[in-house]
This record gives C-alpha cells, sequence and structure tokens, in this order.
C-alpha cells in the first residue's frame, strides 16, 4: 500500500465515523509535510449546517493548526469527489494537492464546475475508489 492509500484509508475511518452517526460517509485528512494536520467528515445532521462537509471542517482544522488560511503546501484526502461549495473553499485555500476516492457523478465539482480549483492545485484522483465509493452505495441503499 502507497503512501496515497495510506492516508485514504484514514479519511475512510473518517468516513465509517461518518455513517455510524447516520451522516453520508465522507472522510478527510490534511496532510503537510508529511504530518497529519487534520481530520474530519461529515457533520451536516449532528450540527444542523449544510456546509458542515469533511472538506470545509478538515480545512478550517488545517488553516487553524498552520495559523493561516493557505494550504498550498498540504494535501486533502477525501473519500468522495468535492462538491462545487468545497471546490470553492479549496480553491480560496489555494490547496497545493487534492486528493480523490470516489467520483460523484451527480453533485462532483468536476462535472459542475471542473475549473473551480486553484490552477496550481495538483489532483489525483481514484485513490481506493472502489471502497470510497461503496460505502457512499451502501449508506444510501440503506436509507431506501
Amino acid at each position: 500500500m502507497d503512501a496515497y492509500e495510506q492516508y485514504m484509508q484514514l479519511a475512510l475511518n473518517e468516513a465509517v465515523k461518518a455513517a455510524e452517526e447516520g451522516e453520508i460517509p465522507v472522510g478527510a485528512i490534511v496532510v503537510c509535510k508529511g504530518k497529519i494536520i487534520a481530520r474530519a467528515h461529515n457533520e451536516t445532521e449532528k450540527l444542523n449546517d449544510v456546509t458542515a462537509h469533511a472538506e470545509m471542517l478538515a480545512t478550517t482544522m488545517a488553516s487553524a493548526y498552520l495559523g493561516g488560511k493557505y494550504l498550498n503546501e498540504c494535501t486533502l484526502y477525501v473519500t468522495l469527489e468535492p462538491c462545487v461549495m468545497c471546490a470553492g473553499a479549496l480553491a480560496w485555500a489555494q490547496l497545493g494537492e487534492l486528493v480523490i476516492g470516489a467520483s460523484d457523478p451527480h453533485r462532483g465539482y468536476s462535472r459542475l464546475s471542473p475549473a473551480v480549483l486553484h490552477p496550481r492545485t495538483k489532483i489525483t484522483t481514484g485513490v481506493l475508489a472502489e471502497k470510497c465509493g461503496e460505502l457512499v452505495r451502501q449508506f444510501f441503499q440503506s436509507k431506501r
């Protein structure tokens, strides 16, 4: 298992926590210079806040840890492709690298607004995609 997969597995652990709490199972990890500086999962139901996506919470935590709003030396690992709102926030944070597990054909930024990320953000997709996607599929199947 390479470093991308190891960090994505940690993001998946966060996504499992979200599912256990009745949240859409999305998890995120922020790594800066080889150190995990933030980890989060969706908390929209818990906080009654539509903006409480894993990426938004992890970005806020990482910025607080670093003492600044720019994450240009950081990598965000997220189990599901960010929505346009989250991608916009990542653009404003000037995220260095975005690593995505499963794509989101319904609400993912790449379908709706592919140019929204900062032009210097490196993007890697498909890391543990099957595991990440299966968790979301199982969650929604259990809701039907």
